[in-house]
């Protein structure tokens, strides 16, 4: 098993990587009521196990990563005389892990919570650095708070019950945290990318480890995204609209977000045509997107209720080489320039 620990003020988050979700019973309060909150999914392979608790269970996908999600999740609590001495344990990939942290980091101004991640999406970012919320008329995450879980613990035996486009969809953000911070496992997973894709897994633990030890890297040093956190939003800015958009799966947008980024990156940041290229075949590689059907004025519409929005600018991340990322502050009017130059969506 490999751990690491995200310090954050007074607070700590145990992150687990290969422990077995069989173990859980070994992180939790012995003197305290537990209460699990999960997906319809998680219950229907894993539900023997977890039922040892009483569960909230609620539905899956985006469109349930919302306000009234996060009612019925506190009525459930009070229903199961929830109190101050309640942990809550969120067992899912990242809209249960969003939700449920936020519900926790809420409910009686706060109840201590831990995650058992399911996804491979999950494993690699969502579970990991203490965001947590739901999302508001079309505003992506836009109601949330920063509070660490007690605990993550990364069962990759549990990835295998994923569907194969959830299971690819969580390479995205592998790509996302080599392309900002670390190239040689952006080369690693270039020579690697058949055994990703088959599931091997010496293969898929290292990619889980460095893109952790990568984003806890970046968290400890901005937990609450003023500054260098802001480069783990590589490909998400023009990502979530698409998601918003079209409908496709978080990682699928991110993709095809982090290709519309390089490409600026070209003649933003001196980044050369021939890593733009590197990163499009490693994508396609991967059984990712790479370009989509909306269109630009769309596009730009959802991007002006993007939260990081700052009056009329947003800071984009961009590269100005495999693993390193610069943070760029652009007016909306220069990205309407830009896309006008550098999108081309399916026709």
């Amino acid at each position: 098993m490999f751990q690491l620990i995200i310090h954050a003020g007074e607070a700590k988050s145990q992150i687990m990587v290969g422990e077995s979700y069989l173990n859980l019973s070994k992180y939790l309060p012995s003197d305290q009521q537990v209460i699990v909150i999960t997906d319809t999914n998680v219950l229907k392979y894993f539900g023997d196990f977890f039922r040892t608790w009483p569960v909230i269970e609620i539905g899956m996908g985006e469109k349930n990563k919302t306000l009234d999600t996060l009612a019925h999740i506190y009525r459930r609590l009070l229903e199961y005389h929830a109190d101050r001495n309640t942990f809550i344990v969120a067992v899912g990939g990242g809209i249960v892990c969003d939700v449920a942290g936020f519900a926790a980091s809420t409910y009686m101004r706060g109840v201590p919570f831990g995650f058992v991640s399911s996804t491979l999406l999950s494993q690699v970012d969502a579970s990991v650095g203490g965001k947590n919320g739901v999302n508001f008329d079309g505003y992506k995450n836009m109601i949330g708070t920063f509070n660490q879980p007690q605990f993550v613990l990364c069962d990759t035996l549990m990835l295998q019950t994923l569907p194969d486009c959830e299971f690819v969809s969580g390479f995205a953000e592998i790509v996302k945290a080599a392309a900002i911070r670390d190239a040689r496992l952006f080369d690693y997973l270039e020579q690697n990318v058949q055994k990703a894709v088959a599931h091997d897994p010496e293969v898929i633990r290292h990619l889980i480890i460095e893109s952790i030890k990568i984003k806890v890297d970046v968290v400890k040093h901005d937990e609450h995204e003023q500054d260098e956190r802001r480069i783990l939003n590589f490909g998400h800015t023009f990502g979530h609209a698409i998601e918003v958009l079209t409908g496709v799966s978080h990682g699928e947008a991110v993709s095809i977000g982090m290709m519309i980024a390089v490409r600026w990156s070209v003649g933003e940041c001196g980044f050369p045509q021939t890593q733009v290229d590197r990163l499009e075949q490693l994508l396609l590689k991967l059984g990712l997107p790479i370009t989509t059907y909306a269109q630009p004025e769309d596009i730009l519409r959802i991007l002006l209720k993007d939260k990081k929005r700052e009056n009329d600018a947003i800071h984009l991340v961009l590269l100005s080489e495999i693993g390193k990322a610069e943070i760029r502050k652009t007016t909306i009017e220069n990205i309407i320039h830009l896309f006008k130059n550098y999108f081309k969506p399916i026709n």
